[in-house]
C-alpha cells in the first residue's frame, strides 16, 4: 500500500477517463476476451473517510476507460468501514474471487475474500473473516496456485507492527474459505540489496504479486523504499515454487516513486501496471511495456 505519513488534499477531475485522470492506488488488471478490467484502491478514501464501495473501470484498448462502476457495496453489519485496500481479482474454480485488505472496527487489519460470478460484480463476502492471521496487521493479500493446484494466500506483515516488514504465506483450504496452515516467511524488507529504512530501523513490504513465465520460472513483484522513494522490486524462486529460496534483484525494476505493481500479458506482450506518484490524491495507474530476458524483466519504455 505504501502508506505515506502525510495526506495531501486536492480535487481531481475524473470526467476524462484516461489513466492519468483516474485517482487509484494499487492497480490490478485482468483481461477477459477483449475487455480489460481495472481494480484498485480508490484514492479519495484510501486513508481518510469511511469507504462504502469498491469499483471497476473497463477498457477495450487500455487507453480509454469507462467511469467507475460499483462492484461491492458495504451493507449494514459489514465488519469494516475503514480502509478498503488493494482489491485484486482471480478466476478460480469457475468463480471470480476478490482479495481485499479491510480494517476492522476493532482495529484489526487483514485480507478477506469476496466472490462473484462476473468481473462486473456484484461481489459478496465469502471468507470466514480474515484469511490472514488474526493477530497480525496484514495487508495486500494475493493468490498463488502451485503446480499441484494447491492455493496459497501471500501477504505482507506490516512494518508498523514488526518494524522489519515481511512477505509471508499460508495455505488455504481448497474452497478458499479459510487458512489451514501457520504462516511462513518468504523474506524481509531489509533483505532487499537497495533497501532504505522508511523510518528508523523500519523496512516496508507491499504489494506481492506472482507471475510464472513461459520458461516455468516463478517470479514475485513487491514494493518497498529505496533512496529513490517508493519502488518495485523483483524476486525469483530457486525451485520455481513458493517454498524455494528467494533472491531479490540488485536493482529495482521501477524506481520513480511508483509501486504496488502487477504484470499481465496480452497479444502485444508483457505489461507492468503500478500507481505513481506515491502521493495520496495525486496517484494514478501507469502501464509500461516490459520484456522478459535472461530470467528477469526490464522496462521497454517508461
Amino acid at each position: 500500500m505504501g502508506v505515506p505519513y502525510s495526506v495531501y488534499k486536492t480535487s481531481l477531475n475524473t470526467k476524462n477517463m484516461k489513466l492519468r485522470r483516474i485517482n487509484l492506488r494499487d492497480p490490478f488488471i485482468i483481461k477477459e476476451n477483449s475487455r480489460y478490467y481495472l481494480y484498485g484502491t480508490y484514492g479519495k478514501t484510501a486513508f481518510i473517510g469511511r469507504p462504502k464501495r469498491l469499483f471497476v473501470y473497463e477498457s477495450d484498448d487500455l487507453v480509454n476507460f469507462t467511469k467507475k462502476k460499483t462492484v461491492f457495496k458495504r451493507e449494514k453489519g459489514f465488519f469494516s468501514s475503514k480502509w478498503y485496500w488493494a482489491p485484486e481479482v482471480h478466476f478460480y474454480n469457475s468463480k471470480y474471487y476478490m482479495f481485499v485488505t479491510f480494517a476492522s472496527k476493532e482495529g484489526g487489519l487483514g485480507t478477506s475474500l469476496l466472490v462473484s460470478s462476473s468481473l462486473e460484480g456484484p461481489f459478496i463476502p465469502f471468507s470466514k473473516g480474515y484469511l490472514t492471521p488474526p493477530n497480525f496487521r496484514a495487508l495486500d493479500g494475493t493468490l498463488y496456485i502451485s503446480k499441484e493446484n494447491i492455493p496459497y494466500l501471500v501477504f505482507c506483515h506490516e512494518w508498523r507492527q514488526i518494524k522489519d516488514g515481511t512477505i509471508e504465506y499460508v495455505r488455504l483450504s481448497p474452497d478458499l474459505k479459510e487458512a489451514i496452515s501457520e504462516p511462513k516467511i518468504l523474506f524481509k524488507g531489509s533483505d532487499a540489496p537497495f533497501k532504505k529504512a522508511y523510518v528508523k530501523d523500519c523496512y516496508v513490504t507491499d504489494g506481492p504479486f506472482f507471475i510464472r513465465t513461459d520458461d516455468n520460472r516463478l517470479h514475485l513483484l513487491w514494493s518497498t523504499f529505496s533512496k529513490d522513494g517508493y519502488v518495485v522490486a523483483l524476486a525469483h524462486s530457486s525451485n520455481d515454487e513458493i517454498d524455494g529460496e528467494w533472491s531479490i534483484d540488485p536493482l529495482p525494476l521501477y524506481k520513480n516513486n511508483g509501486g504496488h505493481a502487477m504484470i499481465f500479458k496480452d497479444d502485444k506482450g508483457y505489461k507492468l501496471v503500478l500507481h505513481t506518484p506515491n502521493i495520496p490524491f495525486f496517484e494514478h495507474p501507469k502501464i509500461i511495456d516490459i520484456e522478459y530476458i535472461n530470467g528477469s524483466f526490464r522496462l521497454i519504455n517508461n
